[in-house]
């Protein structure tokens, strides 16, 4: 007889499990980004950032629309190709996620962006800074942090302003973001009567720059701006120090500003040189970078660099839209994404009418004694 109470009981167990985990509802969170190739180390730490978001959402407990939900990660590598972005951005659509954050690169997210608008699922880009992505007329499209055209101007008015630069040559890898970001410096750079004095093209694959560096040594400049990523501008920042380029100043963009570019750099002079930007406060300044920075190490040590505060805030404005409007349907969550108001870990999180970031902090960094610190 207590045998079969007790196979009763544990029946009655089994079922009331299976009817609580039938409460629960599943909703994907896309991300894309690099995870092969040689701007992996951006993508790993994006994609960490995610993780940690989802973690910690999961953990906390969601609740949409009276349904207790539990989060997943759907993660997708792009490897920085165009062609692979758009591949993983018709993927997600296809697997029906409920929003994506990404994509890293502008040249990726660009075309990934037209995608997503057409299926219908919001993006917050953490990283693509190219201004043209908010300028398509989409609805679905959004970006937590500042463009280029804040980077680009910030850093040549520093040239000018406070270090009173005169003579730049300014390199670009071709990309959506080098290109982009470049253009507006050197725009920018000749408002204030700095001489452009070169321009040179290079790839986001090369690795040598000797006969451009040669080509801009030439030419004496007292700086060269770089639009590109760090796995360029580190074997960069070698060669100039090879050519005896030691003195001249090296800028560059949010692509450059990682902690990676000290090992890529190999212990070059030049490094001291350096001066870049990145869309949003230091950490130090975020709202809750300082907590949230000794979470995400205890987590992932050694792999941060620039993007993964963004990330996660990507995924939690998301999710918060979603609990907004009691729905993870796109189409009923978007007015509450659009209208959002979100106190995150990088900043305040609210879009204007084209999905840009309200009121985006912009910092400039530099490197001394081989680490990267804040000038602002």
């Amino acid at each position: 007889m207590l045998l079969k109470f007790s196979v009763i009981a544990a029946a009655s167990v089994a079922l009331f499990a299976g009817a609580a985990s039938a409460q629960e509802m599943v909703v994907k969170i896309g991300h894309v980004a690099p995870m092969s190739g040689p701007q992996a180390h951006y993508g790993k730490d994006n994609e960490n950032g995610a993780r940690m978001a989802i973690d910690d959402l999961n953990a906390k407990g969601v609740t949409i629309g009276g349904k207790k939900v539990k989060l997943e990660l759907a993660a997708e590598d792009d490897a920085a190709d165009p062609k692979q972005g758009t591949a993983a951005a018709q993927k997600l659509c296809d697997a029906k996620v409920a929003g994506v954050v990404g994509h890293l690169n502008s040249g990726t997210t660009i075309p990934a962006s037209a995608i997503y608008e057409k299926c219908g699922i919001p993006m917050v880009t953490p990283s693509a800074t190219n201004p043209k992505l908010t300028q398509q007329g989409f609805k679905y499209i959004f970006r937590i942090l500042a463009n280029d055209n804040a980077l680009g101007a910030g850093l040549a008015l520093h040239a000018a302003n406070n270090l009173h630069l005169k003579r730049i040559a300014v390199i670009d890898d071709r990309t959506a973001y080098g290109q982009g970001v470049a253009e507006v410096f050197a725009a920018t750079a000749k408002t204030k009567g700095i001489q452009i004095v070169d321009q040179q093209y290079t790839t986001d694959k090369a690795t040598d720059f000797m006969a451009i560096l040669t080509a801009i040594k030439s030419k004496n400049p007292d700086g060269i701006f770089y639009g590109g990523m760090d796995t360029q501008g580190g074997p960069m920042l070698r060669q100039m120090e090879q050519l005896g380029l030691s003195n001249v100043k090296f800028f560059g963009g949010d692509g450059i500003c990682t902690d990676k570019i000290i090992e890529l750099s190999g212990g070059a002079k030049t490094l001291g040189g350096v001066v870049c930007a990145e869309g949003g406060s230091s950490l130090a300044k975020m709202p809750g970078g300082t907590a949230w920075k000794a979470r995400y190490d205890a987590k992932y040590p050694k792999q941060f660099q620039v993007y993964s505060p963004y990330t996660y805030d990507g995924v939690h404005v998301l999710v918060q839209a979603m609990v907004d409007a009691g729905s993870s349907d796109p189409k009923v969550y978007l007015p509450k994404l659009k209208a959002i108001n979100y106190k995150g870990v990088t900043a305040n999180i609210s879009f204007d009418k084209d999905g840009e970031l309200k009121n985006p902090a912009m910092s400039l960094y530099m490197y001394k004694d081989g680490k990267k610190v804040p000038l602002n």
